[in-house]
C-alpha cells in the first residue's frame, strides 16, 4: 500500500537531533512517573490513547504509552513527525480529512485513528524533541481547557526530561570525582589514600577473623635515569606499562596501587609472607622481562621488592606495616637490585 510522501525534516534536523539525544532517553525502561502523565493526559482529555513520543532520525519512539503496547514506529508512519514541524501544536479533529494524515497507516490500518493532538516538548535550548499527545478513533475536537491541560503536562514531561538529564550528569560528575579520589590518573591504579585506606579496612579484618594479610613493596630501579636520558613522556609509559604488569599478574582479590613516584605497592588478603615472597619474584621477573617502547626508544627496568607479614603485634598500625615493607624493599636494593627481601617484623 502507497501511505505517499516521506515526511519533511526540520531545517534543522541535525541540531535538533542532538538535542534529543542529549537527554538520553531513547531506548530506557518503562518509567512510572511518564506512564502516570500520559495516563493522567488521556483522563482530561477523554481520550483512549496518549502517548510520550521522542522523534529520532527513522523512528518515533514511545517513552511512555496508555492505551496500546507499542514501542516504535518508522517516523513516516507517525503523526508527531508532522508535529515537530509546528511551531507549538499539531490539531487533527479528522485524520481522515487532512492531506498530511489521510492516508498514514496509522490512520488506514488496524488502528484507524480519527483525531490527533499534539503538544510539542521543547528542549532546554529550544528544540522540538518529541510530543505529548493524545489520540481518539472517532472524530473530535479538544476544548481549549483540555489543550490548556496537555500544554501543562508537556510542560511536566519536560521538567522530568530535564531532572533525568541531571541526574545522569551528576552520576557522571561523580563517577569523575570518584576516579581522582580513589585512581592515580597516570596509571589508572588506586592512588596512595586509597590504598592506605584499603590497607586498614584489610588490617581490620585480619585482626577480626585471624586471616593473613602481606604486603608487596615496589621500587623500580634506576628510574630517575630513563626520565633524565629519555625524557618524562618515556618514563610515563614504563609506569604504565608497570601498572599493565601488576593488573595481570595480581588476583582479582588483590589491591594494586601507585604508592607514588616510582614505587608501588600491593596488598595481598589471605596470604602469608612465603606466598608474598613468591608473588613478589614473579613480579620482579616480569617486570625484568619486559620491554617499553616509546619516543623512538626501547628502554628495560628491573625492581627491587619488598615483601612482609601483617602482624598484630610488630605493625599494629597502617604506617608501622608500609614502614617494614619500605625497609624490606630499602634491603633488596642495597643487596644488589633486581631482588625480593623479607624482614622478620621488628624493623
Amino acid at each position: 500500500m502507497n501511505y505517499g510522501s516521506i515526511i519533511p525534516r526540520a531545517p534543522n534536523e541535525a541540531k535538533r537531533l542532538a538535542a534529543l539525544r542529549r537527554y538520553a532517553l531513547l531506548d530506557t525502561p518503562i518509567d512510572a512517573d511518564f506512564d502516570f502523565l500520559t495516563e493522567l493526559a488521556a483522563t482530561l482529555c477523554g481520550t483512549p490513547f496518549a502517548f510520550i513520543a521522542l522523534v529520532d532520525e527513522d523512528r518515533v519512539w514511545y517513552k511512555s504509552a496508555y492505551g496500546s503496547l507499542a514501542r516504535e514506529i518508522p517516523r513516516d508512519y507517525d503523526y508527531c513527525s508532522w508535529a515537530i514541524l509546528e511551531d507549538h501544536e499539531l490539531n487533527i479533529p479528522d485524520l481522515h480529512a487532512d492531506k498530511r494524515t489521510a492516508r498514514l497507516p496509522l490512520t488506514r490500518g488496524p488502528m484507524h485513528y480519527r483525531m490527533y493532538s499534539g503538544i510539542n516538548l521543547l528542549s532546554s535550548d529550544g528544540y522540538r524533541i518529541g510530543t505529548l499527545c493524545v489520540l481518539d478513533v472517532k472524530v473530535r475536537e479538544l476544548s481549549l481547557e483540555q489543550l490548556d491541560i496537555l500544554s501543562k503536562l508537556a510542560r511536566q514531561v519536560m521538567f522530568l526530561f530535564e531532572l533525568r538529564a541531571k541526574d545522569i550528569a551528576l552520576h557522571h560528575l561523580n563517577e569523575k570525582i570518584q576516579k581522582v579520589v580513589i585512581y592515580d590518573e597516570l596509571t589508572g591504579l588506586s592512588n596512595r589514600r586509597a590504598l592506605l585506606a584499603r590497607l586498614q579496612a584489610e588490617m581490620d579484618r585480619s585482626r577480626r577473623i585471624g586471616t593473613e594479610l602481606s604486603v608487596v613493596m615496589i621500587a623500580l630501579d634506576n628510574f630517575k635515569t630513563i626520565n633524565e636520558r629519555h625524557g618524562q613522556a618515556l618514563g610515563d609509559i614504563v609506569l604504565r606499562g608497570i601498572a599493565a604488569l601488576l593488573r595481570e599478574h595480581v588476583r582479582v582479590t588483590d589491591i594494586a596501587g601507585r604508592y607514588g613516584g616510582d614505587q608501588f605497592c600491593v596488598l595481598l588478603p589471605g596470604t602469608s609472607v612465603i606466598d608474598a615472597i613468591f608473588v613478589g619474584n614473579t613480579l620482579r621477573t616480569a617486570i625484568a622481562s619486559a620491554v617499553f617502547s616509546g619516543m623512538g626508544h626501547q628502554v628495560k627496568v628491573t625492581a627491587s621488592i619488598g615483601a612482609v607479614l601483617y602482624h598484630v603485634q610488630n605493625t599494629p598500625t597502617v604506617e608501622s606495616l608500609i614502614e617494614l615493607a619500605e625497609l624490606a624493599m630499602f634491603r633488596a636494593k642495597v643487596a644488589g637490585r633486581n631482588r625480593v627481601e623479607t624482614v622478620n617484623g621488628k624493623p
